[in-house]
């Protein structure tokens, strides 16, 4: 890799395990994080999570633009964004996997009713619980590749699964609708697991109008954006009987409020934004590889979309 500057705009936390990954990958490389960054405008290579709101600006010469993470929402919403520099973002295999992972915890703790275990637990009940009489029909909204993998892992699991995406795609096993056919879709499951981006399309898509259209006492997995979802939505749903229960690793507003009801709601089970983690040591092979192909002129790996934000 040339030995161009190369900076990072991330949580302090974050940013000192992405420069002790490069350290080890490329110790040539030197790494300049946040307020260390001493000439922006001699920086090529950006490398952004969370980044301060209007700094993108300071960045005059970029040649590329990464996040690090599967999503670029963070970066699609910045008004400074370089509407000429190239934008790639990481696709960990790793990433998929814990993703999946995950996914499957929550279809199997809906399934055996591990919430009832858990309260009879805390207050030393001993009792035994029917599996649900209907069986589940899984739906993943979404199928990049964190949709798709999960996908797949249900379908070698024994479930029926449907997905939908805005376009075709077909994955054995797995009941593919797109474009139009998003009702038809809802109205064949009864557990719905939310993988897509956040864009413009989807900010608020998990909605009241939404839930009506899934049969009554689904169940909700989000582990997409927080901002796809309107929790009083969720809670109105949840309260009426429309969803069951919940699994939400994502919130609108993140750390989720001390004072929002889904903490307490007997039927949420709530995550701190963990079920998928960029591995940085991953990441920045990726990087380099596709640094390296920015010089040559070759084609860039998990280039973004910026018309499609994704």
């Amino acid at each position: 890799m040339e030995k161009k500057p190369v900076a990072l705009l991330t949580p302090a936390p974050i940013g000192s395990r992405w420069i002790a990954a490069f350290e080890k990958e490329a110790p040539e490389q030197a790494i300049q994080l946040n307020e260390a960054i001493s000439n922006p405008e001699a920086v090529e290579l950006l490398l952004v999570w969370k980044h301060p709101e209007g700094s993108l600006k300071n960045f005059t010469k970029l040649k590329l633009l990464y996040s690090l993470g599967a999503g670029v929402d963070h970066l699609m919403s910045d008004p400074e964004l370089p509407k000429e520099v190239p934008i790639c973002r990481i696709v960990d295999p790793l990433l998929a996997f814990s993703m999946s992972n995950y996914i499957l915890l929550a279809v199997l703790d809906f399934q055996r009713r591990m919430d009832k275990y858990r309260w009879d637990q805390q207050n030393r009940v001993w009792d035994h619980y029917a599996l649900p009489e209907r069986d589940l029909r899984i739906g993943i909204l979404g199928l990049g590749n964190l949709g798709q993998d999960a996908a797949e892992k249900l379908v070698q699991l024994g479930f029926e699964v449907a997905g939908f995406s805005p376009s075709p795609k077909t994955i054995s096993g797995v009941r593919c609708f797109h474009g139009d056919g998003l009702n038809s879709f809802l109205n064949t499951v009864n557990v719905l697991i939310c993988t897509v981006p956040l864009t413009e399309k989807t900010r608020g898509l998990l909605n009241a109008s939404l839930f009506e259209k899934l049969p009554k006492g689904s169940f909700l997995i989000n582990v997409a954006r927080g901002k796809v979802q309107i929790e009083k939505d969720i809670l109105t749903a949840l309260d009426s009987g429309q969803l069951s229960g919940a699994f939400l690793d994502v919130f609108e507003e993140e750390p989720l409020p001390t004072g929002s009801r889904l903490w307490s709601h007997p039927k949420v089970q709530i995550t701190p934004h963990i079920a998928s983690i960029t591995k940085p040591k991953a990441g920045v092979q990726q990087i380099l590889d596709n640094w390296s192909r920015l010089q040559k002129g070759e084609a860039l790996l998990h280039q973004v979309n910026v018309q499609k934000g994704y």
